[in-house]
């Protein structure tokens, strides 16, 4: 079993910058790639960034260039560096992380950016 816990979302007025972090706990050595997902009111969750365990990453296109993920696997923790932050950005931020076996999904953290 993973654990996930999101912290760092919040209110922000656009063009501004957040840091999303993402808590790993349990069997934290079978996590290979990890990711985060957004889902905004009424709209489908989404994929947002990604890394693998070798740190090779891949990005929605809205959010490339705005967006960084990171992962300090000697905290267990990945984070997501949000900057040039837009309302269309506003959304709960899910982190996820993958084993061989299955998914393991975090609680989310709300991000709205205003106008």
């Amino acid at each position: 079993q993973v654990q996930l816990v999101e912290s760092g979302g919040g209110l922000v007025q656009a063009g501004g910058s957040l840091r999303l972090s993402c808590a790993a706990s349990g069997n934290i050595f079978s996590i290979n790639a990890m990711a985060w997902h957004r889902q905004a009111p009424g709209k489908q969750r989404e994929f947002v960034a990604s890394i693998t365990s070798t740190g090779t990453t891949n990005y929605l296109d809205s959010v490339k260039g705005r967006f960084a993920i990171s992962r300090d696997n000697a905290k267990n923790t990945m984070y997501l560096q949000m900057n040039s932050l837009k309302p269309e950005d506003t959304a709960v931020y899910y982190c996820w992380a993958a084993t061989l076996v299955t998914g393991y999904w975090g609680q989310g953290t709300q991000v709205t950016v205003s106008s």
